[in-house]
Order: structure tokens, then C-alpha cells, then sequence
């Protein structure tokens, strides 16, 4: 019986990077989260659910929450991926925003993704965009760390992934 499954949603490849990178790490075995319904939870003791955060939305929670009454019992963990970097105060936004009643103390990490605007598709662009010329207007002191990386990512490919990013959610289960 492994110990450790992972399960992931991603969108443009970052959340599954780390998704290959905990499998690697854990020697466990990985899902898309598509395919939740063929997941034979009854064998792990670990349920890594890693999905992307988009708008303060995070991508795969759906998933959990449907699965979440058969597998409570489980020691179930999130990792959060996301372009920005790792900043407190947003973090707990986005697990407020997301993690409501059962979900609520589940552990929650995250991770730092990816950004790329020619991978998107044009929805995303264009609301990155509006987003980028909104923050570009606000004085620079006002600016939170995940608004200055924003402007400066615009027009770059930046890939953040690492596996150190996730050395809290490995120390936290082994």
C-alpha cells in the first residue's frame, strides 16, 4: 500500500510540475483531477490535493469537497500554486476565501508557479491585462508584493517552480 497519493488540477503545467515533483519526492502515484472517480483512495493514508490559484479561486476544490465526506479520515493536505510570491497576508486570503467548513483546517501550503502570457488563453490575458493597467495607476508605496511582481512580470516568461518550495508540505508529513 503506498502511503501517499497526489492528486492535481492544472491549468498551464505548473501545478502538475510539482505534482511530478512530489512523486518523485514521495514515490507515490499521481492523478489529474479529472479523474477523481478512478481513485482508489481506500489505499493511502496521505491525500495531497495541489491545484492553482486564479483570482483568489483555487483550480480542483471542487473536487475535493466532493470527495472530501469518504476521505475525512484520511490525513488530507492542499498545496496551493500561484505566480505571486509567497506573502502571508495573501495566503491567508486566499485559504479565507477558499477553505470554508470541512475544509477549514485541512493544512494548506504553497507553492510558486509559473507565468507565462503566451501560454494563457485570451480570457486570461485580457483580465491579467485590465488587472495590470488598474494596479500600474495605484502609488508605488501602496503596492502589495504580489501587485509589484505582476507589473514586472508583464511580457516575461518566469518559471518559479522548484522543488525547495515545497520542503514545508515535506517536512509537515514525513
Amino acid at each position: 500500500m503506498n502511503k501517499y497519493v497526489v492528486v492535481y488540477r492544472s491549468k498551464y503545467g505548473a501545478t502538475k510540475k510539482y505534482a511530478l515533483m512530489l512523486k518523485e519526492e514521495l514515490s507515490c502515484e499521481i492523478y489529474d483531477a479529472a479523474d477523481y472517480k478512478k481513485i482508489p483512495f481506500e489505499r493511502y493514508s496521505y491525500v495531497i490535493f495541489a491545484g492553482a490559484v486564479y483570482a483568489g479561486g483555487m483550480a480542483g476544490l471542487d473536487i475535493l469537497r466532493k470527495v472530501y465526506k469518504n476521505i475525512r479520515h484520511k490525513k488530507v493536505i492542499i498545496l496551493c500554486v500561484g505566480a505571486s510570491p509567497y506573502d502571508e497576508k495573501a495566503i491567508e486570503e486566499v485559504k479565507a476565501h477558499n477553505l470554508k467548513e470541512d475544509l477549514r483546517g485541512i493544512p494548506f501550503f504553497y507553492a510558486r508557479g509559473a507565468w507565462n502570457e503566451g501560454r494563457m488563453t485570451f480570457k486570461d490575458r485580457i483580465l491579467c491585462g485590465i488587472l495590470q493597467k488598474v494596479i500600474a495607476r495605484q502609488e508605488a508605496a501602496s503596492l502589495e508584493p504580489w501587485m509589484e511582481e505582476l507589473l514586472r512580470s508583464k511580457g516575461r516568461i518566469c518559471d518559479w517552480t522548484d522543488k525547495k518550495n515545497l520542503l514545508p508540505l515535506l517536512e509537515y508529513i514525513k
